[in-house]
Parts: structure tokens; sequence; C-alpha cells
């Protein structure tokens, strides 16, 4: 998962993804998203020699790895090595999408990584967030009146304790939710079936196809829910 840039080309449309890095963030919410969906980009595709009609339908994808503290030390995730942030909230490049894999649900986010939020989200083009990543992201506030998914272990947990933000429209029976332009995945390999489903928005259908051939996976829809039945009697509203 290091960042990638390309050098940029007039014929190629650029694409600056952030990844939001809090401490001990779920490893496979960051790694399933974030390589399902660079399997999309102009770089890769060119290394698996898709045909120029193709390649001139993709995006370079840049990425810039954010640490919730707003520094550059190595941030642990709960598997796999630490990952190194590439940029500070201060110094972070102009997103098109933000991209927020899930802490520890209860965790509270810096003032500092609100603020970031808050201040960035009105210009994003759009916000993923996997996993318990959406319950962390509501803290800010760009959540309030929103349907999301979310872990729905984590759901049931917060709400039974009293603790789960109601200001959100908690969606309990999706793999994933689109909301405008918030998309949030609900449990940890969710993330992957979000990153699909927005290629599926954003990308031609013979990329798309090809990309599911190359990475042999079929995404799941976002109904019906195997797992909506771990929410069953809890109330989220």
């Amino acid at each position: 998962m290091s960042s990638t840039t390309e050098p940029s080309s007039p014929e190629v449309k650029v694409l600056n993804f952030g990844v939001l890095l809090i401490h001990n963030y779920q490893w496979l919410d960051a790694a399933g998203a974030i390589d399902y969906l660079n399997q999309h980009s102009y770089g890769i595709l060119k290394l698996l020699k898709a045909p120029p009609h193709l390649l001139s339908t993709v995006p370079i994808m840049n990425w810039h790895y954010l640490s919730s503290t707003g520094d550059l030390k190595d941030v642990p995730a709960t598997a796999g090595p630490p990952h190194h942030p590439t940029t500070t909230f201060a110094e972070c490049p102009e997103l098109d999408y933000l991209v927020v894999p899930g802490p520890d649900p209860t965790v509270q986010l810096s003032e500092e990584c609100i603020k970031f939020v808050q201040e960035r989200f009105p210009t994003l083009k759009g916000l993923l967030t996997i996993c318990s990543g959406s319950i962390a992201i509501a803290q800010t506030g760009v959540l309030d009146g929103v349907q999301a998914a979310s872990n729905k272990w984590a759901l049931g947990m917060l709400a039974e304790a009293g603790l789960l933000n109601r200001k959100v429209k908690w969606v309990g029976d999706k793999r994933f939710v689109k909301d405008g332009k918030v998309w949030t995945g609900a449990g940890v390999t969710a993330g992957i079936d979000l990153a699909a489903e927005f290629a599926r928005v954003h990308f031609t259908k013979e990329v798309v196809e090809l990309v599911q051939d190359v990475s042999e996976y079929v995404p799941n829809p976002a109904q019906p829910d195997p797992f909506a039945r771990l929410l069953e009697g809890i109330k989220l509203d």
C-alpha cells in the first residue's frame, strides 16, 4: 500500500485520493478497498497491457496517506507493518476523494483531524468509509442526516451502551450504502464490495469486468446482506 504518483499526461485524467490513517485501523479495511480501487488506474492497467481504448478511459490515481495525529510517525494497523504517512493535514494537497478505514469504534478523533475533515468535505467529490470508519467520521458532523452503513457488531455494541451517534441514519441491512457523495461500507470485507460498486459507477463496463477477472473476484450486492441478522432487535434510530 505504498503511495503511488505517476507523471500526468494531458490525455489522462488525474485523481487524488487521501487515506486517513487512524491508529490501529483495520488492515483489511484499507488494503482491500485501496488495492481494488487502484486496479482501475492507468498505471495498473498499463502494466496489464490493457488496450489503448481502455487506457484512455481510466485515471492516474495518486494516493496520499494522512496521519490522524498530523505528524509523519509510522501508524500501526491491526496487522501488517506500520504504515508511513506521506503528508500532514496542513500540507495535504487538494483531494478528489477521502478514504477512511475503520479504527476502534470508540476512538476519539483529534481536534486537528476533525477540523481537516470538516474543511475538506465540501470540496471532495466523494467520501468513502469502510467498517467503523463511518462511526469515527460521524464525530465530525459531516454524516449528520446521511444514510450510512458501518460494522454491525460495532453498531450493536454502541447502541446497547447508549453511545451510538443518533444524528446519522444508520442502515443495518446493507453491505454498502451511497447517499449523495458519501459511500459507506459495512463490515471489514464489505470495503471491497464498496470499492467494486464505486468502480461500477465510475468506470466503463469493460474496465470493471477486466479488473474482476484479474482479481478473480465477484462483488457482492448491497442486498441481501447475510449479516443483517447481527442487528435484529437493536434500534439504530
